[in-house]
């Protein structure tokens, strides 16, 4: 019989590497995209007038989120087991959940489109669901 997969941290792992190659997507398309995914008008002004520093804070959200990704991809046992990963694991669902809950008041105020601070708080949420689920699914086979 071969190795089980959990599916729910697979789905995960597919979530946030999603959302990271959208986010390099946005730095390859640039001023438009960081408009259309509500980024702020700040951001895309200072892409348009070739700063350097919007580039870098997404290509860093992309790296941050294509690890979350390896890490639900290890839990579910896809990929070796990472480092913390149990510690790992609880704290991405956590900062999912908390920029889920805690999106629409944090964001409040920073230039940031209200459909934007509202559907990726919602996004968000999901993504908390989906790693607590597969997180809590194979509780005890992670360390």
């Amino acid at each position: 019989m071969g190795q089980e997969y959990n599916l729910m941290l697979i789905v995960a792992a597919a979530l946030s590497a999603i959302a990271a190659a959208a986010h390099v997507g946005v730095v390859l398309v640039g001023p438009r995209w960081y408009r259309l995914f509500g980024a702020g008008e700040k951001l895309a002004r200072a892409a348009e007038a070739g700063r350097v520093y919007p580039a870098l804070i997404t290509f860093g959200i992309a790296f941050v989120l294509f690890t979350w990704a390896a890490y639900a991809l290890s839990g579910a046992g896809v990929l070796a087991p990472l480092p913390l990963l149990r510690p790992a694991l609880v704290a991405i669902s956590l900062v999912y959940l908390l920029r889920g809950v805690a999106g629409p008041f944090i964001l409040k105020g920073t230039g940031r489109s209200q459909r934007f601070i509202y559907v990726s708080s919602a996004i968000c949420l999901g993504f908390a669901l989906v790693h607590g689920v597969g997180l809590a699914q194979v509780w005890g086979q992670v360390g």
